[in-house]
């Protein structure tokens, strides 16, 4: 079974993830720690449970989700996972850090290209890729069936949806994923946000106020 620990990192407040199961494996999922103490915590948590990193997995590349890759890479000795299609954000990570008063560490290149209906595996436990562009080319979810949730990065939030204002982002190509690769999910999966608390597809689906007035249920 996975187990899912939470951290809020940086000045964004992003959601950080470490998951893992029984056999002390384990990935991390937008590790966006950037103060000294926020990646203090995590070499913290994953030594006082005796877990193994075995990769890095970003839902999608911008700045926020990515402060703690380089870090981490380094340290672990672990590779990074993420779309190609977002290479170009990452890219641009340094001078995007910089419009927020940042100093962002220049992130290391994505090891392995995740794609649609990939799995990521780690100790007994595996996650399926959904590629869900249109807050970024590259943006992914992760889903678990077994253990009946997914992590959606900054596609779908507790009542409401990723912007689309930044480069590469699409408003209708956003909506489509959420319909097509979301919301099609069983109700009661868990979702976790990239920013936020915790919903259901169910919830979702019933009271988002961006879905309900998009045009999404008439596709």
């Amino acid at each position: 079974m996975v187990k899912i620990q939470k951290f809020i990192f940086n000045p964004f407040q992003e959601n950080s993830y470490v998951l893992f199961d029984e056999t002390g494996q384990c990935i991390f999922v937008d590790m966006g720690s950037y103060a000294v103490e926020e990646k203090k915590a995590v070499l913290y948590f994953i030594e006082n449970n005796g877990l193994s990193p075995v990769m890095l997995v970003n839902t999608h590349c911008h700045v926020d989700h990515i402060l703690g890759n380089s870090f981490f890479k380094n340290k672990l000795r672990i590779k990074t996972a993420a779309h190609q299609g977002d290479d170009f954000i990452l890219e641009d990570a340094v001078e995007h850090g910089k419009m927020f008063g940042l100093e962002v560490e220049s992130p290391p290149p994505i090891d392995i290209y995740l794609e649609e209906g990939q799995r990521i595996s780690f100790g007994n436990s595996r996650l399926e890729v959904l590629h869900v562009p249109g807050h970024s080319p590259g943006s992914i979810a992760l889903y678990c069936q077994d253990d009946n949730f997914v992590i959606s990065g900054d596609v779908l939030f507790n009542g409401s949806i990723g912007r689309t204002d930044l480069p590469g982002g699409d408003y209708t190509t956003l909506i489509n994923s959420i319909g097509k690769k979301l919301l099609n999910l069983p109700g009661e999966t868990i979702i976790y946000c990239g920013h936020g608390p915790e919903t259901t597809i169910g919830e979702e689906r019933e009271n988002n106020p961006f879905l309900s007035s998009s045009g999404i249920y008439d596709q």
